[in-house]
């Protein structure tokens, strides 16, 4: 049976969820959840697909599943794809992935849309700083780990990357400079090798051009 995620092409939680099914090959269609046109805060959508309001939502069967690191656990748990070899690598990856919820896609998901989907005269500039000064120090943390690494825990990818990853492939200015950090830059390049890897917007639906 095919799986369906409800995403949306500018989300990073939806391209974590995404990348995830397409590296493991498992069989999955895309969702479009009009974000911008207020679907996700309609009472249809609450009340059928996630009462959080939120993208992304995985339906595999019977089994319905809100949130991107959530998604990531139980495609590991079920299809035996990308969780860790052993328990100590399957704690590490889920320290990982609950710090990139908290100071990476935490800071530059919010980020990245105060900069590029807000009207330019409603854009906080003293927020976006502020953002940006922690997510320096962020991105900081994470070039010096990957230093010797091809990849964050272990010697194969696992959702650790997958989830860390998850905006830093966007194209829209949000701070980061993957050349400034020549760590990151190159474990950027490794996932990008991975078979099947596709950029946000060639893996999901849609681009913000089509709103323009």
């Amino acid at each position: 049976m095919t799986m369906k995620l409800y995403c949306f092409e500018e989300s990073g939680h939806s391209y974590k969820a995404a990348l995830a099914l397409q590296l493991a090959g498992l069989d999955w269609a895309p969702v479009k959840v009009d974000f911008f046109g207020g679907e996700t805060r309609s009472e249809d959508f609450r009340r059928d697909v996630n009462e959080m309001g939120e993208c992304p939502v995985l339906v595999d069967g019977d089994i319905r599943l809100s949130q991107s690191g959530v998604i990531q656990q139980y495609l590991s748990d079920t299809y035996g794809h990308f969780g860790g070899k052993d328990a100590s690598e399957k704690l590490e990856v889920l320290r990982w992935v609950i710090w990139d919820n908290q100071k990476l896609s935490g800071m530059a998901g919010p980020c990245r849309f105060l900069m590029n989907f807000l009207p330019e005269e409603k854009r906080p500039a003293e927020v976006v700083a502020f953002m940006q000064a922690r997510l320096r120090s962020t991105y900081g943390i994470l070039d010096a780990h990957l230093k010797g690494r091809d990849w964050i825990v272990g010697a194969a990818p696992t959702n650790a990357d997958l989830t860390c990853c998850g905006y830093l492939y966007y194209p829209e200015p949000f701070g980061f400079d993957r050349k400034a950090f020549p760590e990151i830059d190159r474990w950027l390049s490794n996932i990008q090798g991975l078979d099947g890897w596709k950029a946000p917007y060639d893996l999901m639906p849609g681009s913000p051009a089509d709103r323009a």
